[in-house]
């Protein structure tokens, strides 16, 4: 349970770095949502930066995959059939991200030394499309993963119940969001207020889930071990 905690921890950390640096550092610096030319010419013309950004969504999965056996084995005690279906929303999540990122490595890809063009434009901005949808519907499953997950804390004596509270509320947030990204025509409006439905909750959540896992699994004094969690 120990060790389970320092990875969990250590991997949550390192999505919430790399996911930071790679989203919100480079790919939204380089997309302009208003001209898909000043987009392209971005991509071409700092195409060593969107690669580092597309290694960093490489990072965030790799840990997140990590996440779905590590977050099992600390929530089996508690319920084994649940932790499954937890498990299994997380994969579903790391399946249509790693779909995604292969949209954004062919984006990655065709703006190596390449001389922007109207068709190069259109293929970006597809490219583009599809790596948000696809990353779009894995949330929503990430979502329930984390209304799933938010249950098994609360039961769990362990964890601080108030923690799978706010990991609920991070769940509706990303499914909110999501939701709305898909079905509102007039999404891109209102983007800023959907964005903060999700940054707010996760922060609470997931960034406080986090710690408790860092502390958990790093201090010496602390002896955890399944029979801490109760049977639902």
């Amino acid at each position: 349970m120990k060790q389970l905690a320092k990875i969990s921890g250590v991997s949550y950390l390192l999505i919430f770095l790399a996911g930071f640096y790679a989203n919100f550092a480079v790919l939204e610096s380089l997309i302009d949502s208003n001209s898909t030319a000043n987009t392209t010419t971005n991509f071409i013309n700092n195409h060593s930066q969107l690669g580092r950004g597309l290694f960093g969504f490489v990072v965030m999965l790799l840990f997140d995959v990590l996440l779905i056996w590590s977050l099992f084995g600390i929530t089996k005690a508690v319920s084994k059939k649940l932790s499954y279906v937890a498990s299994f929303f997380r994969l579903l999540h790391a399946l249509f991200f790693c779909a995604a990122l292969f949209k954004l490595w062919e984006g990655y890809q065709i703006t190596a030394d390449a001389v922007i063009s109207s068709d190069l434009q259109v293929r970006v901005s597809e490219l583009l499309l599809g790596f948000d949808t696809l990353w779009t519907i894995g949330l929503l499953f990430f979502g329930i993963h984390l209304i799933v997950l938010g249950y098994l804390t609360v039961k769990s004596i362990a964890i601080p119940k108030a923690i799978g509270i706010l990991l609920v509320f991070s769940a509706i947030g990303y499914v909110i969001d999501g939701l709305a990204k898909l079905y509102l025509p007039n999404y891109m409006e209102h983007k800023d207020v959907f964005e903060m439905i999700v940054i707010l909750p996760s922060v609470l959540g997931e960034f406080s889930f986090t710690i408790w896992l860092l502390i958990k699994g790093f201090n010496k004094q602390t002896q955890t071990s399944d029979k801490h969690l109760t049977k639902v």
